[in-house]
């Protein structure tokens, strides 16, 4: 299987990183390929900016909704030109220009995505989530078009008309915590389970998410830091299993 793993924490030190080793370990002892993307590594922007709403334009979206697009994203003497420019165009057309403008780091990633037959995410947990540079990852290329779709009922803002896009296999998420298990319990799993496992990754068609945490890893003791260590290797040689 071949397997697209995205690595975000900025200390190449921290526990976090042996993690990501033995998991790596495990993979390729299995016979599985891993490339992996440390998003501090190749320095990734994860701000959302103007640009990026090229990457959110494709067939299925309405000309109203492009035109607001265009307009809110330019200077009133630029939407002059361009609101006349868009009167005689096809959605077709559209798509074809916006494509010229798609950010080449977004594509980049996309590309990884789609050769991937399945997603790992090793990262902290920061503020009961990932870490911005992370989420940043997944606003920017995790697009319209791309990851997902909307159906006629979904751009009225209807949360059930939403067409999902990927085929992978499965997605791990990988996260080491500053708090225990208790607190997770109480929670703040229910919190990262709702909003990173079902909207991040089940609302784009992944319908196989595990998520594994390591609890406390800074508060807890050696013996169970290096279980820790040999969880890690065991999920990447079984993660078919």
């Amino acid at each position: 299987m071949k397997v697209l793993t995205v690595y975000a924490n900025p200390n190449p030190r921290l526990f976090c990183h042996a993690i990501l080793e033995q998991f790596s370990r495990g993979l390729e002892d299995a016979g599985h390929t891993n490339e992996v993307v440390d998003l501090y590594a190749i320095r990734f922007n994860p701000v959302l900016k103007l640009w990026d709403y090229a990457s959110w334009i494709n067939e299925t979206t309405p000309m109203e909704y492009l035109k607001a697009m265009i307009q809110s994203s330019t200077n009133r003497f630029v939407w002059f030109f361009a609101e006349r420019w868009l009167r005689n165009k096809e959605i077709s057309d559209i798509v074809k220009l916006a494509r010229i403008f798609r950010p080449r780091d977004v594509l980049k990633q996309q590309r990884k995505i789609a050769e991937a037959d399945a997603l790992v995410i090793i990262a902290p947990v920061w503020f009961v989530g990932f870490p911005a540079i992370l989420k940043g990852w997944i606003e920017r290329v995790f697009s319209y078009g791309f990851a997902f779709a909307f159906t006629p009922e979904g751009w009225k803002g209807n949360r059930k008309g939403h067409v999902p896009l990927f085929k992978h296999q499965k997605a791990l998420i990988i996260s080491t915590t500053m708090f225990n298990e208790k607190a997770y319990q109480g929670g703040l799993g229910d919190a990262m389970k709702r909003l990173i496992d079902g909207f991040g990754f089940r609302y784009s068609g992944i319908r196989n998410v595990e998520h594994v945490y390591f609890y406390s890893v800074a508060g807890v003791g050696a013996a169970t830091r290096q279980n820790y260590l040999q969880q890690s290797y065991c999920l990447g040689r079984k993660f078919t299993q």
